[in-house]
């Protein structure tokens, strides 16, 4: 791939990741706020803290296991795919 084509497509995966990583906080967020915050006023209470805090913290474990056997699993493949090609 020549050097131009390479940058764009980088620049692409960036703007990717990034959107992905907003729509994942905004999903957290509004499920977590839903899921805990029962009563909605100008304050939290510790209840509905510690809930948020948890919640986001599951949300984001989650997001982050489910990323890397992902990952892992590209890796792979990419792996099969070179051997085959060096096979040809």
């Amino acid at each position: 791939m020549n050097t131009a084509k390479e940058t764009v497509m980088n620049n692409i995966r960036q703007e990717l990741a990034i959107a992905n990583a907003q729509e994942l906080m905004n999903k957290a967020g509004e499920r977590c706020f839903t899921k805990c915050v029962t009563k909605p006023g100008s304050d939290l209470s510790s209840a509905e803290q510690t809930c948020l805090s948890r919640c986001l913290d599951r949300y984001m474990e989650a997001f982050n296991i489910v990323s890397k056997t992902y990952y892992q699993r590209l890796a792979r493949e990419r792996e099969k795919q070179v051997t085959f090609n060096e096979l040809q």
